[in-house]
């Protein structure tokens, strides 16, 4: 009678998979997890050990996509933000400023993005740039990346709400808020001390990005 032909697990085939959105060699992934070579990649069980080195290694794995394959990769809450090389995984990140070089990305299709990130709870954004300036302080800081959407018109716009905004002079991120004359709008910096408010004619807005959150750059 013929044996079955042995196969690898499928909690290592998943650690294996999240090791290659990682984008790193295996070699590295192993002394990162802290086990020897080849260990996952080993026709058989995996052991209680190498299952804890690599749930401790990463924390923000879900235990339930991990052991059943259902679900998130990652904790819904309090899950920390990964870079991925996958360009199937995550939300593409741009390494550029959006006040400064955003347009390159956005008006330029041969841009690529540098990496992805995978972070839940911005999964619904369509990219990550780069923040400059000071005058959202201390609510978003100078080097942080935010997370963007597009908004499909000015009519969609939730005053009171953080947008980053492209008008037909510059690019800013604020608050915005209803102005006196309905063809203008209010941007309001939280950095009151060294930002004042503004008032721009709705006509001069070329676009506008729902900022869904920020972060501080982690790598």
């Amino acid at each position: 009678m013929q044996e079955k032909e042995q196969r690898i697990s499928p909690i290592k085939q998943r650690i294996l998979s999240y090791a290659e959105i990682l984008g790193v060699s295996k070699r590295t992934f192993y002394t990162e997890i802290g086990v020897s070579r080849g260990t996952l990649e080993a026709k058989t069980g995996i052991t209680e050990d190498v299952l804890a080195k690599f749930i401790a290694t990463y924390p923000n794995i879900s235990l339930d996509w991990l052991l059943t394959g259902m679900g998130s990769m990652l904790k819904e809450e309090g899950s920390k933000p990964l870079v991925s090389y996958d360009s199937k995984m995550g939300v593409p990140y741009y390494n550029v400023d959006f006040v400064g070089g955003f347009d390159l990305v956005f008006n330029d299709q041969t841009i690529v993005p540098t990496s992805n990130i995978i972070f839940e709870p911005f999964a619904e954004a369509q990219f990550w740039c780069n923040v400059t300036g000071h005058s959202m302080e201390p609510q978003i800081n100078h080097g942080d990346i935010v997370a963007l959407k597009e908004v499909p018109s000015l009519d969609d716009i939730l005053f009171g709400e953080m947008y980053a905004v492209v008008l037909d002079c510059a690019r800013t991120i604020k608050t915005l808020r209803k102005a006196d004359d309905p063809n203008k709008i209010r941007f309001i910096p939280a950095n009151k001390d060294g930002y004042d408010e503004q008032e721009f004619d709705k006509k001069r807005i070329k676009k506008v990005f729902t900022v869904l959150g920020s972060i501080r750059k982690f790598f």
